[in-house]
């Protein structure tokens, strides 16, 4: 899915056309602060039925408890009822945080199958499709048995992990090695990922076709952010008095300092909130797939719907 422009966006907006937005990719750091936060994972359901966008299948929030352990609340959205997992106020603290809301492209709707998924402690969420699972299999080896789920993205996760065990521990040379090995080996439509560990942050937009944004924020104000479809709403007074960094999948308030990731580029910032960019992967996909070359279920996970200009209510 292409994400809609928002007020910092405007002027693609007319050769583009105005497309759904919906925030699918979610990640936080104040490290080495942990802050709480409050977050409301689908903040008005009931407006993507008004604007004919598909329905999410999923939403999880991953963060880290006081002991550094790691904690996921995830909920698949199969039922109406579902939802108010959803819309409930999710007040959290820790270090970093990762947020998703799932479209199934891979898999069933279930618990096993949502976003984020954990692994050696690291939590990861990831938009896109990735094609071919029985050669991903094949390569995992022994580290297929972290797969819990269904999903490609579970199954990325885990050759991430084998690359980062393969680099003495290095979680951004892992990333990156098990994304080049996908864009080499396999056919892929896309590949957004955002991974956390207890104070670190990883973000990976790769080839262009899903947006990832970042925002390095000042200790000015208290981080109240938004999706323009209010899916993800995250909100921390604590953030008014310490700076923090946020990727997200657009941007979520006017702030003209989002900024884009490229193509292949690899975000990290550190447990003293450093923020290092690098492309990693600068090349297409050796065998890049379409909307076209999807199945219908896939097609529609990753596709935007015309609609108006997104508002804010």
């Amino acid at each position: 899915m292409r994400e809609a422009r928002g007020t910092v966006r405007e002027a693609g907006e007319t050769a583009r056309g105005y497309l759904e937005a919906i925030c699918r990719l979610f990640g936080m750091s104040a490290a080495p602060r942990r802050v709480h936060a409050t977050f409301w994972l689908l903040e008005a359901p009931d407006s993507l039925s008004v604007q004919s966008h598909r329905e999410p299948d999923g939403t999880g929030l991953g963060h880290y408890g006081p002991t550094g352990g790691p904690h996921v609340e995830r909920q698949p959205l199969a039922a109406f009822a579902d939802r108010a997992f959803a819309r409930e106020a999710r007040h959290v603290e820790s270090s970093t945080f990762v947020a998703h809301i799932r479209y199934a492209s891979t898999g069933a709707v279930s618990a096993a199958n949502t976003h984020p998924f954990e692994q050696h402690g690291r939590l990861l969420a990831h938009n896109g499709v990735i094609g071919n699972l029985a050669k991903l299999e094949r390569e995992l080896g022994a580290y297929g048995e972290l797969v819990r789920g269904e999903t490609d993205s579970e199954r990325f996760f885990a050759l991430v992990t084998r690359e980062i065990d393969a680099h003495d521990g290095d979680a951004g040379a892992g990333l990156a090695a098990a994304a080049r090995w996908v864009a080499r080996e396999l056919p892929l439509y896309a590949l957004n990922v955002v991974l956390v560990s207890r104070e670190e942050l990883w973000a990976l937009r790769y080839p262009a076709t899903h947006e990832l944004w970042v925002l390095e924020r000042t200790a000015a104000t208290a981080l109240e952010h938004a999706s323009p479809r209010r899916t993800i709403h995250v909100h921390s007074g604590e953030l008014a008095g310490t700076p923090s960094v946020v990727v997200a999948s657009e941007p979520m308030d006017p702030d003209p300092a989002w900024r884009p990731l490229s193509s292949g580029e690899l975000l990290h910032v550190d447990g003293a909130l450093g923020v290092s960019r690098a492309v990693v992967i600068d090349h297409a996909p050796r065998h890049p797939l379409s909307l076209a070359d999807l199945d219908p279920h896939a097609a529609a996970s990753q596709a935007a719907h015309p609609t108006g200009p997104p508002t804010r209510s």
